[in-house]
């Protein structure tokens, strides 16, 4: 197990960990959750051996092999698998092993490496790899590209993958959503899940933590607390735990008052001299209580849009892409045909793996890309708040915050009326947390979330009356993202988010689109079915590479159960009776099949029945939402509220009637078995 034992861990002249005390037991996935800057990849980094407790006992099993993702990527063209392969270690050490006794002509040597290379799996190593980089996203044809030929983000897909593949008994992840869209973010969720070793991981996705850890380490105000649970459980936990502290410093303080004002009237008296002497003491022992304090929580709200343009934005025939950037000079299309009506108040969450085209459609909507073909109509008085992925790379490394909102303020002035004073930029800058002499500080010198916090206050200055969001949250911690959605939901405006936060998509987003094979259409369902037809295409995509013919069409859903249910599901046929005549023990035997067969499906049998309960609920509820939708007269929002409350009837419909065909599939091969 892991313990610290009243550490104390600084880092210059900031205590990261004062007096910590803490157990983590073998096998516990943690989530370690704290503020920006609070220092928990400094925590990460004393696990990992780079930084020494400066007081305290800190033990960790020396046995223990440890498993992280490396921060510097080296400019080499090795091949992604074999770069992925390097990072299992006992596998490079046995290869190694082999390689000296086969230049040594040692026999013994030989048979000894050939076999540590067994015991380390060397017989399936390149298919464990290729299948951690095609889980992460990478395309069959990538596996093998040379490292170099990687972008930033790739690059570091390439090295969770390289630490993935080293076995650990203790793993550190440091934001390892970072970089990743849904579906790889899906498919790392299920194998952190099955992970043996103790895990521990840093991450400001709400649901992601919620997924995978069993317990929670706070770090806040340089103490570490332990919770036993998920990110939910803990704020849950937290919260009672800071409402008992409040109560009970507020009863200590009327405990204290009580008692200083018996000293303050007796104190003097002879006759009561002794008595208050005691109270003296008694207020002397006592331990004084701190008050609940908590870091001021980050709050702000988007202005309201000078004009609301009705709809925004009209795309007929849209084709996005790059202009000249195939290798002969031609223009590269990505995504065609796009036909679509932007209106004033959608909120519309746009899925899609990455490579798909999702960033592309956003940068030309943005104005940063031209269009390829078709029209793009845009409203009267449209304006547009782009925060894309690589806006904190633009910011002027030489510029304060201030000098930036300057500069911002003038460009906008026209827009806007008027440039603002060097005050109010001041005062605006304050409510993101820029306060003091941090609005001189140069922006190369900031955080990534304190940066990510700037280019949303100049996104707030430009009262923007459509937002475009590509990936907003990478360097945002929970508290502001909490924000953010926040912000995003009193909006006015239109909202355009593509995002892999699961969390914010679910609490900002009414309606998602889909860039899936060089096509933009309406996706519909929520979350839950995109990670459903997620799974659907990896699995088609996996019986594709394996040369096995498609899976046959599956019956439409809508008529799958009702079928089934006519045909008497919660009764578990009886095995075939076998010819000829059964003795005693035949017969007894016989019910005694059938009693433990009974027993063994009831469960499922059950199961079946309470769904087709939740089935003949839900097909009223259908029919009574399809008829509010016939009423003429209905106003838009009516409409719409309508529509959303069908599509989640029908997704639910579907994930309920998926679920009967699979207990019944289960049952069947019990009462197979059984015979």
């Amino acid at each position: 197990m892991i313990t610290l034992r009243n550490v104390t861990l600084r880092r210059g002249v900031k205590v990261v960990l004062d007096s910590a005390t803490v157990t983590l037991n073998p096998g516990e996935k943690v989530g370690l959750v704290g503020r920006n800057g609070a220092g928990k990849s400094s925590l990460f980094a004393m696990l990992a051996g780079r930084l020494g407790a400066d007081a305290g006992d800190f033990e960790i099993p020396p046995k223990w092999r440890l498993g992280e993702v490396a921060q510097h990527m080296p400019e080499v063209d090795t091949p992604a698998t074999d770069f992925v392969l390097q990072g299992d270690l006992p596998l490079m050490e046995a290869q190694a092993a082999l390689d000296a006794a086969e230049a040594a002509d040692d026999g013994h040597a030989m048979a000894e490496a050939h076999l540590a290379l067994e015991e380390a799996g060397a017989f399936d190593a390149k298919a464990r790899a290729q299948t951690l980089l095609l889980g992460l996203g990478f395309k069959l044809d990538q596996v093998m590209a040379p490292v170099n030929s990687f972008s930033g983000g790739w690059r570091m897909r390439l090295q969770l993958a390289r630490a993935l593949m080293c076995p650990s008994d203790l793993l550190l992840l440091d934001e390892p959503t970072n970089h990743l869209d849904l579906d790889a973010l899906v498919w790392l969720e299920g194998w952190l899940q099955r992970y043996a070793g103790t895990l521990l991981v840093i991450s400001h996705d709400r649901e992601f933590l919620d997924a995978i850890t069993t317990v929670t380490l706070h770090l806040d105000e340089a103490k570490l607390t332990r919770y036993g649970g998920n990110y939910t459980r803990f704020e849950e936990m937290r919260a009672e735990r800071m409402e008992q502290q409040a109560a009970a410093f507020s009863k200590q303080q009327d405990r204290i008052a009580h008692l200083q004002k018996f000293i303050d009237r007796f104190k003097a008296k002879a006759t009561k001299a002794k008595q208050a002497q005691s109270r003296v003491k008694a207020l002397a022992r006592m331990e004084k209580l701190a008050p609940v304090l908590t870091a001021a929580d980050f709050s702000f709200e988007f202005r309201e849009p000078i004009s609301l343009p009705n709809p925004m934005l009209a795309m007929r025939d849209v084709v996005c892409g790059y202009v000249g950037a195939n290798e002969d000079g031609s223009d590269k299309p990505i995504v065609h045909g796009i036909s679509r009506t932007v209106l004033a108040g959608q909120r519309i969450g746009i899925l899609g793996a990455n490579g798909q085209g999702k960033s592309t459609v956003v940068k030309t909507i943005a104005r940063a890309h031209p269009a390829l073909a078709g029209t793009l109509t845009e409203g009267k008085g449209l304006a547009i708040g782009y925060f894309a992925q690589q806006e904190m790379d633009l910011l002027h490394g030489d510029d304060s915050p201030l000098q930036h909102m300057v500069r911002l303020a003038k460009a906008c002035a026209a827009h806007l009326g008027g440039e603002g004073r060097e005050q109010d930029l001041r005062n605006f800058l304050g409510q993101f947390r820029f306060e003091g002499d941090m609005v001189h500080q140069p922006i190369g010198t900031l955080s990534g979330g304190e940066k990510a916090r700037l280019v949303l206050a100049s996104l707030v200055w430009q009262r923007p009356n459509l937002l475009l969001l590509d990936e907003p949250t990478n360097h945002l911690d929970l508290q502001t993202r909490e924000a953010l959605s926040m912000a995003l939901n009193e909006f006015e405006g239109t909202v355009m988010l593509v995002s892999h936060d699961r969390a914010l998509l679910r609490e900002t987003c009414d309606e998602f689109w889909l860039v899936a094979d060089g096509e933009l259409k309406p996706f519909d369902g929520d979350l839950d079915d995109y990670q459903k037809w997620l799974l659907e295409r990896s699995r088609e995509a996996q019986r594709a590479a394996s040369g096995k013919p498609a899976a046959p069409a599956p019956a439409p859903k809508a008529s799958a159960a009702p079928a089934a249910a006519s045909a008497a599901p919660s009764q578990v046929p009886a095995p075939a009776p076998s010819a000829g005549n059964h003795s005693r023990e035949d017969r007894k035997a016989a019910a005694q099949a059938r009693a433990k067969l009974a027993d063994l499906t009831r469960p499922l049998r059950n199961e079946q029945a309470q769904i087709d309960k939740r089935l003949e609920k839900l097909g009223r509820e259908k029919t009574e939402v399809e008829a509010l939708l016939a009423t003429p007269g209905l106003s838009g929002d009516q409409f719409a509220e309508h529509g959303r409350r069908l599509a989640h009837i029908q997704a639910e419909l579907a994930m309920q009637e998926e679920r009967w065909l699979e207990l019944g599939e289960e049952i069947e091969a019990l009462t197979r078995q059984a015979g």
